[in-house]
């Protein structure tokens, strides 16, 4: 038998849970999940709990796994359900994430929690100094116990890249004074579909959260390379 058959049998035959206890299991990491929450994931078919005879939901240890997976993904890396979906779909299939990696804005192996500013610095290859600008510059921002989250990493990343073409991360204010910009203009799109105050409005205002900040990404990106080619034809 092979090693991940193994885990399903003894994944199988371990108690299992019920939505409260999943809850409670959940809580201390993901403060603000709810049993509607879950049961949302579960209509979007991201979990598939066991039923009882009753009706009654069950849920295997796998199960809390893939909705640990879900929210993590959701919290740390803003990922829309149908892209958390296909990573579990290649998962399930014994594949690698769609596109994982650095190139992709992943975490980077740093994990869903907070990471100290060391290891965030080390990963985006930055020195504790330049480190320190950027948080003064308001680039990233640490909590309370000087930590990071892992999806702090893609700016930081970006920051070492552009430090080492000699753009500091004082010249960096432009970039997040647009995005700040950009945010307040998107944000007044989506704030009414929040009003609903249900699990599957949260879900659709971050999937649409998700298309306009790509949208907006491309045309960012479009002008940019545009006024360039104007520089080098010039």
């Amino acid at each position: 038998m092979s090693a991940a058959a193994q885990r399903r049998e003894a994944d199988d035959a371990a108690p299992r849970l019920t939505i409260g206890e999943v809850l409670a299991a959940l809580r201390g990491e993901f403060p603000d999940v709810t049993i509607s929450k879950i049961r949302y994931l579960e209509a979007e078919e991201l979990v598939h709990p066991q039923r009882t005879p009753s009706g009654y939901r069950k849920f295997s240890g796998a199960d809390v796994a893939r909705l640990r997976y879900v929210l993590a993904a959701q919290r740390d890396h803003y990922l829309p359900l149908r892209v958390i979906k296909e990573h579990l779909d290649a998962l399930d299939r014994g594949e690698p994430l769609p596109g994982h990696g650095a190139a992709d804005g992943s975490d980077g192996g740093l994990g869903p929690g907070p990471v100290p500013a060391e290891v965030l610095a080390r990963a985006a290859g930055l020195d504790e100094a330049q480190l320190a600008d950027c948080v003064q510059y308001g680039l990233v921002t640490p909590d309370a116990q000087g930590r990071f989250r892992a999806g702090d990493l893609p700016v930081a990343r970006a920051a070492a890249g552009l430090a080492r073409h000699g753009i500091e991360p004082r010249h960096l204010r432009v970039w997040r004074n647009g995005a700040e910009r950009e945010a307040a203009l998107l944000e007044q799109l989506v704030v009414p579909v929040l009003r609903a105050r249900s699990e599957e409005a949260r879900s659709r205002a971050s999937e649409q959260v998700q298309e306009l900040a790509g949208l907006s990404a491309q045309l960012h990106s479009a002008l940019l390379e545009a006024r360039l080619r104007e520089v080098l034809d010039s």
